[in-house]
């Protein structure tokens, strides 16, 4: 897909971008895009991204990528929340990553690398922008902010992956539900967090009574109303208190990445 050529002066220093509220960019058909790296990117470099990104609604349970499969799209979600999975052959999966307008799913598309290692999946249903993969593969080496940003993405969303896995490893079960959840309502930005203990679960590679019996942890102390089907954080303070460590490292990794 062709892309004009255009040659942007640059400053030598590298400036972290400041995103733009939201809403002030707008996708081909005249929607608000609420994507923090597509808010992030300089007036020159988003028009070269604007007329080839595609709205779509992102249903529960929709499948952005499969796990060692091709890449065809990179996708910008606007709101609700993927989840970064890794299968194994007994059909068993456990959740490595989440990630919601902050950032984008595809990123080995960024490298030159056309298949990734994890299935992305809809949690939390919204809204998305996407690009295709071959149009993302001409546009980058004309829009350098563009690149540095994904790249900053990546470092980020790898260290998040890293501190999770060993999260899962070495942390009790109501800690990482804790963290999870804190993870989960900084992306969807409400107290309402509909999942049911089933889905959370296979996201926490537990086991369904064990992740029940970990909520109602969370609840006892206050931190969590827990219904059929929904999760209401009443006290966000209190699930900072019962989560581990590792949503503090986690935050610190994201940074500029316009979570909380």
């Amino acid at each position: 897909m062709a892309v004009p050529n255009v040659t942007v002066a640059r400053s030598s220093q590298l400036v972290k971008p400041v995103p733009l509220l939201e809403g002030t960019r707008t996708d081909p058909a005249g929607k608000a895009v609420r994507n923090v790296i597509l808010l992030s990117v300089p007036d020159d470099e988003y028009e070269l991204i604007r007329p080839h990104l595609e709205l779509l609604e992102l249903p529960r349970h929709f499948v952005m990528h499969e796990q060692g499969e091709k890449l065809d799209f990179a996708y910008f979600p606007n709101e609700g929340m993927v989840s970064l999975v890794i299968l194994v052959k007994d059909g068993k999966s456990v959740e490595v990553g989440l990630v919601g307008k902050e950032g984008m799913t595809g990123t080995p598309l960024a490298v030159g690398v056309s298949r990734g290692p994890f299935r992305a999946i809809v949690q939390i249903p919204g809204s998305g922008l996407r690009l295709p993969a071959e149009t993302l593969e001409t546009i980058l080496p004309l829009a350098p902010e563009f690149k540095s940003h994904l790249n900053r993405y990546i470092l980020t969303q790898g260290l998040q992956i890293a501190q999770v896995a060993a999260c899962n490893r070495l942390h009790e079960l109501d800690q990482r539900l804790a963290r999870w959840l804190l993870m989960c309502q900084d992306r969807v930005d409400s107290e309402w967090i509909s999942l049911t203990h089933e889905f959370l679960a296979q996201m926490l590679g537990s086991g369904r009574p064990s992740v029940t019996i970990a909520a109602g942890m969370l609840e006892r102390a206050g931190a969590i109303e827990n219904t059929r089907g929904t999760i209401r954080v009443l006290n966000r303070k209190a699930l900072e208190k019962a989560a581990c460590e590792c949503y503090d490292v986690i935050q610190n990794f994201n940074g500029g990445l316009g979570l909380r």
